[in-house]
Parts: structure tokens; C-alpha cells; sequence
């Protein structure tokens, strides 16, 4: 599986952890950036992870700022993009069985490191589970489709 990593400043070092976790897993990674604790624009980065996503040059994508809100609003502002923000495993699970999440956000001042891990493994690790939710995702597809 090839994962896109991407995070602003406040991101950083939770996305340094996840990236060598997800190294040890045999995963393929491409980091977009940033590579500094220095200030940068979270949408860029935001924006970077969820592109490749969206032309399918990578399975899933990862996205990290601080609380993680700012860079999952621009990461989904990328036309096929589900990114998720989750504060907890149960909630990656679920946005993985019931939204086909193929993105997901993380607030690295939100969730510490332990957690956050265990976030990722899950979210990984859980299939989408289709039948009724198929529907569900076309009609979030058909209301991106239609504005």
C-alpha cells in the first residue's frame, strides 16, 4: 500500500512518527512536506496529499496540523476526497466501514503519539464495508459533482 503523508508545522513531528511506523509496516510512503518545525500554510500541504490521492497515485492519504481541522477542510476541498478527522480509534473504524474515508486527519495537539498510532493502525487496517453505505458515498460523489 503507498500512503501520502502531509503536514504543516504543527504537524511535524507527529507525522515523523507516523512515517517511520508506517516505514517498520513495509508501507510505501510519499511525504509532501513540510520537512521543518518552520511556518508554512497547512492548505498547501493539505492540498499536496489529498492530489495524489484523487489521481490515484497513492491508496490513502494522511494529513496533520495542529488540531487537524484546517488541513482536512482543504484536503477535502480536492475533487474525490473523504478525509476524515478522528480523535479516536472507534471513529477511524467507522469513517473507514461506513464512508469509505480515503483520507484521513489528525490534530497533533489533539491526540499524542500512542493514540494517534493506534488511529492510523486501525484506519488502515478496517475495510470499507459497503451494501447500504454505497449508496451514501454516491450521494456525498453526487453532491461534489453537482456544485
Amino acid at each position: 500500500m503507498k500512503i501520502s503523508l502531509g503536514c504543516d508545522h504543527g504537524g511535524y513531528e507527529l507525522k515523523e512518527i507516523i512515517k517511520e511506523h508506517l516505514k517498520n509496516k513495509e508501507l510505501e510512503i510519499i511525504d509532501v512536506g513540510t520537512y521543518s518545525l518552520d511556518s508554512v500554510d497547512y492548505p498547501d500541504y493539505g492540498g499536496k496529499a489529498a492530489e495524489l490521492v484523487a489521481k490515484k497515485e497513492v491508496d490513502k492519504g494522511i494529513v496533520i496540523c495542529t488540531t487537524g481541522i484546517g488541513i482536512s477542510i482543504a484536503a477535502n476541498k480536492v475533487k474525490g476526497i473523504r478525509c476524515a478527522l478522528c480523535t479516536n480509534a472507534y471513529m477511524a473504524k467507522m469513517t473507514r466501514l461506513h464512508n469509505d474515508a480515503n483520507m484521513l486527519a489528525l490534530g497533533a495537539g489533539i491526540v499524542g503519539k500512542n493514540l494517534a498510532l493506534d488511529i492510523v493502525d486501525t484506519w488502515l487496517d478496517t475495510d470499507f464495508e459497503g451494501g447500504r453505505h454505497i449508496k451514501r458515498v454516491e450521494k456525498i460523489t453526487d453532491i461534489e459533482n453537482t456544485l
